[in-house]
């Protein structure tokens, strides 16, 4: 039996589409069989950002008794007011990854502990703005005592991580600029 070799066509399903919220804050970026669920369902509906966004594609999406127009940016028609984030607990986790799994003051990768700037005998509280990732060297070297007290210098000011939708907002507008 011989098999047709037939061409393949990158499927447009595997797109993905760009939600924006109801008052234009770019929200994340979503498959686009939810794109469809939310224009269809009216949940959504298309924005053209115009000269922001460069050449933004349109894909057309075909069933049995529709054509569907699917823009690669849309804005949600809804909004739950009573939905807030909350800054999430500190934990070893979180503190780690914020720091990129380096020492806040010499930047090794290596046994990492984590270390608060202000320690809690002295009144320093478990906050984000509080603990940083340490190296074990750099956390038995500072100790108990203040950073004034020691000659060590934080590599960059800690604090909290931001809603997911602002971080994912600044990448959007950063990668549109460039």
């Amino acid at each position: 039996m011989q098999t047709l070799n037939r061409p393949t066509y990158p499927s447009i399903l595997q797109n993905t589409v760009v939600v924006f919220s109801k008052n234009y804050l770019p929200v994340s970026r979503i498959p686009m069989k939810r794109a469809i669920v939310l224009l269809v369902t009216g949940q959504a509906e298309p924005i053209d950002l115009g000269d922001y966004a460069g050449d933004s594609q349109i894909w057309e999406v075909r069933s049995p008794s529709h054509v569907l127009q699917v823009p690669e940016h849309i804005r949600l028609t809804f909004g739950n007011p009573e939905r807030h984030w909350r800054v999430p607990p500190v934990n070893r986790r979180g503190v780690l990854q914020r720091d990129n799994h380096a020492c806040q003051y010499c930047g090794s990768r290596k046994h990492l502990t984590l270390d608060h700037v202000i320690p809690r005998s002295k009144g320093g509280q478990h906050t984000w703005e509080n603990v940083v990732t340490a190296c074990a060297s750099c956390n038995g070297r500072k100790s108990d005592r203040l950073l004034h007290d020691t000659n060590l210098h934080l590599r960059s000011k800690p604090r909290a991580p931001l809603h997911p939708a602002v971080t994912f907002a600044e990448q959007f507008w950063a990668n549109k600029g460039a």
